[in-house]
C-alpha cells in the first residue's frame, strides 16, 4: 500500500508529543500507573492522527481504468468523405467505455478544447494541421489517476510542427486511425520552380509542376511581373505533371514569375496560382523618382551617360512593396514631399537600407526635407540630417494658430495624429515664432493662446488633454483665429484648420477673404472620407493656403509638419554659392569644386553627429552629406540636380561625374564572384545556404572560412528578424528561419572577416498557398511509425481502444475522514481515563482516606 504527504510541513505538530510527555511527569493525578500510561499513549495517538490529516495523507490506491482522448483531424484536406469516417469510427469506439474515461478534442490548425461531447468543439481555423500541439493538448487533459491513451484520427499530413517528436516527449501511447483525404476533383499549381540566380540575359527554364488527381484539360498561365510571357493549353494526367518555358531576364534585378491555371474540373481555387524568384546579376540599376519627371531627366541622362541605369518614376510611382524597391541598388527621391507617402511606405524604405543594404539619396527642392514634411518620419530617421534647424535672426517671424476639430468622429487614432500633428508643429517653430491651438467641436477651446513659441513645453503639454466628443461647427474658431491673428504683431500669419466632417453653415468664403485681406494665409486639411472637400478647397484658395486630403490620418502629422516650414520662409536659402570641400573623401577627390559653378540655393538642414559632412555652404549649412545606417548608405544633397537651383551646374562638366560617384558610393555592393546562394523551403521553415569563395588577396580561390555570417529576413508582414548562420561545411555557412506565413520573404546575407565586410547578398523567397491546400494521399506509414514508436496501435478495431494494458495508475484515496473519526473516538476515551478511576470502578483499590472522612 503507496501513501503520501501533500503537506508534509505539518509534521511539525509532532513536535507536541514532547509537551505531553512532559506533562504526564509533571502530573499530580493519583491513577494507577497504567491508566496515566494509557491516556498519555492515546494522547499521542490523536496528536499523530490530527497531524496525518493536516499533512493530507493520501492512499494511492492502484488503478487501470482507462482515459482515452479521441484526438480529430478536421482540418480541410480531410474532406467530407473522412469526416464520415471518423464519425462512424467513433460512433463504435465511443458506444461502450465501461469504467473507463473519454474525452474528444477536434484540431485544425490549433487545438480545440477538450470535452465530453464530441458534437461540441468547433475547430476555428481548418486552414492547417498541427498534429503536434493537439497531441500535447490531449495529454496535458488526462488525469494522474487514469491510464492515459491518445487516439489520433487524421490523415498524418501535417502542416505545421514536428507531431513525431511531439509523441515521443509526451510519452503515451497512441492509437492511430487513418481518414482517406477528399476525392472531389483536384487541380493545382504545386510549385514554379525557378534558379535561384542568373546572369543578365541568360536562358533558362521556369519548371510547372501542377498535381492532379483526375486527367483533365485546361490553360496555364505564366507571368513575370505583371506582364503575361506564357499561355497554353495542357494536358494533365493523376500525379504530377511537369511543364518547362524558356525564359530570360532583362532589366530586373528580381524577377518575380507567376504560373496560373485555369479552365480545370476544380474545387479550390486558392491553390491555382504559384510564384518563384529570380535573381539576375547585371549592371547596377537606380530608381529616380522625381515630383517633376521631365526635370528629372538631366540627372537621368548624366547618370546614363556613366553607365548607369536609371527608371524614372513620377510620385505616384513610389515602391509600394519592398520587392518592388529590391530590383534596385538605389532609391533617389527628388523633391519628393513626405506628404506623398504613405506610413508603410516609408517603413519600406528604412527596411530596404537597413535590413536588406539598399541605398538613398534624397535631393533637395521646395519639397524636400522640412518643406517636404519628413520631420519626425521614419524616412528622416535614416537621412544624415535633421530637418530641423535655427532659423537665422533677419528671417521674418511667423504666427500661427492651429484649428483643430475635435468632434466625435474624431476619436481614436484621427484624435491621437492631429494631436501628434499639432505637437510637431510647435516643436519646428522658433522662439521668435507664435501660435496658438483652437480645439472645436459644437463650441470652440483654446486650448492655448496665442503665445510665444518659446513655450513649447506647457503648449504641448496642453494639447495632450484635448478628447474628441461633440458635433462640428467650424465658423466661430476660424473667426476666432482670423481676429487673435489681427491682434498679433508678425510679419507672417498662418491658420491651418484641420477637419474629418461637414460643419454647420457658416460664412466660411468671407473669412477666408477677410483673412486674405488682412494678408493672412489659411491651409485645410481634410481627414478621411466625409469631409466637404469643396468647401475646404475653396477656403484654402481664397485664403491663398494649401488643401490637403488626407485619406489616412496617420499622413497628418507630416502635413502639419510641412506647412509649418512652409509658411515660416526660412527653410529655402536662394543666395549663391560655391561648394565648400568640408571633409575630404575618395569619392569626390578628383573633382575641383573651386572651378565649379554657383548653386543658386538649397534646402536648410541640421547634420547628425555622427553623419559625414563631405560639403557645405558657405554659411556652414551642409549640402552633402552621408552616413552609413544598418547594412545600407543614405546620402542627403540641400540643394537640386534640376534647373531651379543646379542650372548652372547641368553644363559644368563636372556635373555627370559627381553624380556617378556618388551615386555608386551610395549603392548597394552586391558582388556576386565567389558567392552562390540557395534558399529551399519545406513544412514551415526556410533553408538558406550560402557558399563562399575568396576572390582578392593571397586566399583567391579558396574557400572562405571562420567568417561571421548573418541573415536579416523581412517577412510578409514586415516583421523582422537576424539569424545567425553557422559554418557546416569549408565555405558554406546554413541558416534557417520560420516561413509558415504566405507570401515573400526577403533576406540579405553579409559575412565579415576579420572586423571587415567580405560579402552581402540578398535574395527572396515565396511561400506560396497554406500546405493544407495540397493535393496528398493518406500519409499511412506515418501514422503507423507513430504508432509503433508510441507502444500504440496502427489502424485498431473499434473494440480494442479500451483494452487494458500493463499499466496502471494510481488513484488518490484522501484519509483525514477516517483519521479525524478515528482521532475522536480516541479523544472520548482519553476524557473518560482522565475522569473515571477504573481500579475504583473494578474494586481493585481502596477509595482515599481523606473521601472516608468525609463519608462518615
Amino acid at each position: 500500500m503507496n501513501l503520501e504527504l501533500t503537506q508534509p510541513w505539518f509534521l511539525l505538530g509532532l513536535l507536541a508529543l514532547p509537551v505531553l510527555a512532559w506533562y504526564f511527569v509533571r502530573g499530580l493525578t493519583d491513577f494507577a500507573r497504567w491508566q496515566r500510561i494509557t491516556s498519555l499513549s492515546l494522547r499521542a495517538v490523536i496528536v499523530v492522527m490530527l497531524v496525518a490529516a493536516l499533512c493530507g495523507l493520501t492512499w494511492l490506491e492502484p488503478a487501470r481504468d482507462l482515459y482515452v482522448v479521441f484526438v480529430i483531424d478536421d482540418s480541410q484536406s480531410v474532406g467530407e468523405e473522412g469526416r464520415a469516417a471518423a464519425e462512424k469510427f467513433l460512433d463504435r469506439a465511443a458506444y461502450s467505455p465501461g469504467n473507463n474515461k473519454i474525452a474528444f478534442l477536434r484540431f485544425g490548425a490549433e487545438p480545440g478544447a477538450v470535452v465530453n461531447d464530441r458534437q461540441a468543439t468547433i475547430v476555428a481555423n481548418r486552414q492547417g494541421t498541427n498534429i503536434a500541439a493537439a497531441l500535447e493538448v490531449a495529454r496535458a487533459a488526462i488525469p494522474p489517476s487514469y491510464v492515459p491513451r491518445i487516439v489520433l484520427v487524421s490523415d498524418g499530413n501535417q502542416t505545421t510542427d514536428d507531431g513525431m517528436r511531439a509523441a515521443l516527449r509526451i510519452g503515451t501511447p497512441i492509437y492511430t486511425v487513418p481518414l482517406p483525404v477528399s476525392a472531389e476533383p483536384e487541380v493545382q499549381v504545386s510549385a514554379v520552380n525557378v534558379p535561384a540566380q542568373v546572369r543578365e540575359g541568360e536562358p533558362f527554364y521556369v519548371e510547372v509542376a501542377i498535381d492532379a488527381n483526375h486527367e483533365d484539360e485546361g490553360d496555364v498561365e505564366v507571368f513575370r511581373g505583371a506582364h503575361r510571357v506564357v499561355a497554353e493549353k495542357v494536358k494533365v494526367k493523376p500525379g504530377v505533371n511537369i511543364f518547362r518555358f524558356r525564359q530570360q531576364v532583362a532589366g530586373e534585378r528580381m524577377a518575380e514569375y507567376t504560373a496560373r491555371i485555369k479552365g480545370f474540373q476544380d474545387k479550390l481555387l486558392d491553390n491555382n496560382a504559384a510564384k518563384g524568384l529570380v535573381f539576375s546579376s547585371g549592371k547596377p540599376r537606380v530608381l529616380l523618382v522625381d515630383s517633376d519627371v521631365k526635370q528629372a531627366r538631366f540627372l537621368a541622362s548624366a547618370l546614363e551617360q556613366e553607365g548607369i541605369k536609371v527608371d524614372i518614376r513620377p510620385v505616384q510611382g513610389l515602391p509600394d512593396s519592398i520587392s518592388d524597391l529590391q530590383n534596385y541598388e538605389l532609391l533617389v527621391l527628388s523633391n519628393v514631399p513626405a506628404t506623398s507617402m504613405s506610413t508603410r511606405q516609408m517603413n519600406y524604405i528604412r527596411s530596404y537600407v537597413q535590413d536588406l543594404g539598399g541605398g538613398l539619396i534624397m535631393i533637395g527642392g521646395d519639397q524636400a526635407f522640412g518643406l517636404g514634411g519628413y520631420y519626425k518620419t521614419t524616412v528622416e530617421e535614416i537621412l544624415p540630417v535633421r530637418s530641423d534647424f535655427e532659423k537665422e535672426k533677419e528671417k521674418p517671424s511667423l504666427a500661427m494658430i492651429l484649428v483643430i476639430d475635435k468632434s466625435g468622429s474624431m476619436g481614436g487614432q484621427k484624435i491621437e495624429m492631429a494631436k501628434d500633428a499639432a505637437k510637431a508643429a510647435v516643436e519646428l517653430l522658433g522662439p521668435k515664432d507664435k501660435v496658438g491651438v483652437i480645439a472645436f467641436d459644437g463650441d470652440l477651446f483654446w486650448i492655448a493662446e496665442v503665445q510665444s513659441a518659446a513655450n513649447k513645453g506647457q503648449i504641448i503639454d496642453k494639447i495632450s488633454g484635448i478628447e474628441a466628443g461633440g458635433g462640428t461647427t467650424m465658423g466661430p474658431p476660424m473667426e476666432a483665429a482670423f481676429e487673435a491673428l489681427q491682434n498679433t504683431p508678425a510679419k507672417l500669419k498662418h491658420v491651418i484648420v484641420l477637419t474629418d466632417g461637414v460643419s454647420e453653415p457658416a460664412d466660411f468664403e468671407g473669412i477666408a477673404q477677410n483673412m486674405a485681406q488682412a494678408k493672412q494665409t489659411c491651409t485645410t486639411v481634410a481627414v478621411g472620407d466625409d469631409c466637404d472637400f469643396k468647401l475646404l478647397q475653396e477656403i484654402a484658395r481664397i485664403g491663398n493656403g494649401r488643401y490637403y486630403h488626407a485619406e489616412d490620418p496617420s499622413n497628418v502629422p507630416q502635413i502639419f509638419a510641412k506647412e509649418t516650414v512652409t509658411a515660416s520662409k526660412s527653410a529655402i536659402n536662394e543666395q549663391p554659392f560655391t561648394p565648400i570641400v568640408t571633409r575630404p573623401s575618395q569619392v569626390i577627390a578628383d573633382i575641383k569644386f573651386d572651378d565649379a559653378p554657383f548653386l543658386l540655393g538649397y534646402v536648410t538642414t541640421r547634420p547628425k553627429p555622427t553623419s559625414e559632412l563631405i560639403l557645405s555652404t558657405e554659411k556652414g549649412d551642409p549640402l552633402l552629406a552621408w552616413w552609413r545606417y544598418g547594412l545600407g548608405m543614405t546620402v542627403a544633397f540641400t540643394s537640386d540636380a534640376k534647373s531651379r537651383w543646379s542650372a548652372e551646374w547641368l553644363s559644368w562638366p563636372g556635373y555627370g561625374k559627381f553624380w556617378a560617384q556618388v551615386v555608386r558610393h551610395a549603392m548597394r555592393k552586391s558582388d556576386a564572384k565567389g558567392v552562390f546562394v540557395q534558399v529551399d523551403q519545406k513544412d514551415g521553415k526556410a533553408k538558406v545556404t550560402l557558399d563562399a569563395v575568396a576572390t582578392s588577396g593571397k586566399d583567391a580561390g579558396k574557400y572562405l572560412n571562420e567568417a561571421a555570417a548573418e541573415l536579416t529576413v523581412i517577412a510578409p508582414g514586415g516583421n523582422e528578424r537576424k539569424v545567425a548562420m553557422r559554418q557546416t561545411a569549408p565555405g558554406r555557412y546554413v541558416g534557417e528561419f520560420p516561413s509558415a506565413d504566405s507570401g515573400t520573404y526577403h533576406v540579405s546575407m553579409t559575412q565579415q572577416l576579420k572586423g571587415q565586410q567580405a560579402t552581402q547578398q540578398s535574395r527572396g523567397l515565396v511561400v506560396n498557398y497554406n500546405d493544407e491546400l495540397r493535393i496528398r494521399p493518406t500519409n499511412e506509414a506515418w501514422l503507423e511509425a507513430m504508432a509503433k514508436a508510441t507502444g500504440g496501435v496502427y489502424k485498431p478495431e473499434p473494440d480494442a481502444v479500451f483494452a487494458p494494458d500493463e499499466r496502471s495508475a494510481s488513484r488518490p484515496v484522501p484519509l483525514w475522514p477516517f483519521l479525524l473519526m478515528i482521532a475522536a473516538i480516541l479523544f472520548l476515551a482519553d476524557v473518560a481515563l482522565r475522569r473515571i478511576d477504573i481500579d475504583l470502578l473494578l474494586g481493585r483499590s481502596k477509595p482515599p482516606i481523606k473521601l472516608m472522612a468525609s463519608a462518615k
